[in-house]
């Protein structure tokens, strides 16, 4: 026997207790070489109500998870096994834990945990309490992927901001949705960035919801979109989530749209993921909008309003509400039924604004096409989105 290689009788537990004894957990191994470590484990789940596994695999900070049938998870517990150098592997099952330690001299150290009789969830996650919509299916693997969790599966301090927006944008999505009939769900998710939302939408959907669904991310920046591919590829879901690298004006998506996300668009680019959601004739349109530079610019000084106008802050935070109303007002014109409504509270972000709309009302209604017109009057502006929209919007506009 080489000096790392498995005492026969280890090995030949291990197997047992992971492929073929009741109350498997998980098995992880951490391996150091190199001055890093490499850290892989397997572990059961319930996928589309048959059992299976999950192997996940961390290094250098990036995350890959792939999930196998019976004689996928023996291969991968084999290339484990087969691992060598100084390296620690723990077993956790219902009836107790082994703790393996190999030396850089190649001894090996064993240490098992007293008897236990531990309760196992055989939906592997997928039938807990309900807390928060990433907390409804087992996220781990997804949350250290995207770097919001640690290696041990915390959230990250830097990254609780983002998990609670992530959080929160998912339970409007979920209540968007509570009463469609159809499991199925075409997603575009515009200028989505490093895809936080982009792939938990996918996921929460599948696992929680049941519902088949596509996602395309598109973003302009090319190392983003990148950065998601390689994301997607490593959770294993790239035929299922996709991304465009292009202007959100100029760009498709591979399917047609049910759903428009945007998640903290800066200025018009919210306005533009509005205007594709309504050229796609989508459904549902949910963003939570960021900066709002534009009707800034244009507010013109002077007559009752000086007062609020004079003062930098009060004049961008004017702005601001009044660029999500003239939105809220134009998707009511076009036959959305819409709400505004705090995503996620003022401390998390100061961004904290949803728009929430679904197409299911009769387009052109005088009274939304009068009020719009008194605020937009009053103010004496035309708003981006009336301008980007006048091929939908000028024949109603115009009839008042």
């Amino acid at each position: 026997m080489s000096r790392t290689e498995w005492p026969e009788d280890v090995a030949g537990e291990i197997r047992r207790r992971v492929l073929a004894e009741p109350g498997f957990m998980k098995v992880t191994q951490v391996v150091r070489r190199g001055g890093g470590t490499f850290r892989v484990s397997l572990r059961p789940v319930v996928i589309k109500g048959e059992k299976g596994y999950q192997g996940e695999m961390t290094e250098e900070g990036r995350t890959q998870v792939k999930n196998f049938d019976l004689e996928g998870a023996r291969s991968g517990l084999e290339e484990m096994l087969g691992q060598t150098g100084p390296r620690e592997l723990h077993l956790v099952t219902a009836s107790g834990d082994l703790h393996v330690r190999v030396t850089k001299k190649g001894k090996f150290l064993e240490s098992r945990s007293s008897p236990m009789a531990r309760d196992v969830d055989e939906q592997q996650g997928h039938d807990r309490v309900k807390r928060q919509p990433l907390t409804d299916f087992d996220s781990a693997a997804l949350l250290k992927a995207l770097g919001i969790a640690d290696a041990d599966g915390r959230i990250r301090a830097s990254m609780r901001g983002k998990y609670d927006q992530v959080n929160e944008f998912l339970k409007v999505i979920d209540a968007a949705i509570a009463d469609k009939p159809e499991k199925t769900l075409n997603i575009v998710d515009c200028g989505c960035g490093r895809a936080y939302l982009t792939l938990a939408v996918y996921f929460y959907l599948t696992a929680v919801r049941g519902f088949e669904v596509r996602v395309c991310g598109i973003d302009r920046k090319a190392d983003v979109i990148a950065t998601a591919r390689r994301l997607a590829a490593d959770l294993d879901v790239a035929e299922h989530v996709v991304f465009v690298e292009g202007e959100l004006a100029e760009s498709e998506p591979p399917f047609e749209a049910d759903m428009v996300l945007s998640l903290h668009a800066c200025d018009t680019a919210t306005d533009e993921a509005l205007a594709r959601g309504m050229e796609w004739k989508c459904r549902y349109l949910i963003c939570a909008p960021c900066c709002q530079h534009e009707l800034h610019k244009t507010l013109k000084e002077g007559g009752p309003m000086q007062a609020v106008l004079r003062h930098g802050i009060l004049r961008e935070r004017l702005a601001d509400l009044l660029t999500d109303t003239f939105r809220a007002q134009l998707l009511r014109i076009l036959g959305f039924r819409v709400q505004i409504v705090e995503f996620v509270s003022a401390e998390a972000t100061a961004r904290n604004i949803l728009l929430r709309a679904e197409f299911c009302v009769k387009p052109g209604q005088q009274a939304a096409v009068s009020d719009y017109l008194e605020l937009r009057d009053f103010w004496n502006v035309t708003p981006w989105l009336e301008t980007r929209m006048a091929r939908l919007t000028g024949k109603y506009l115009s009839k008042y």
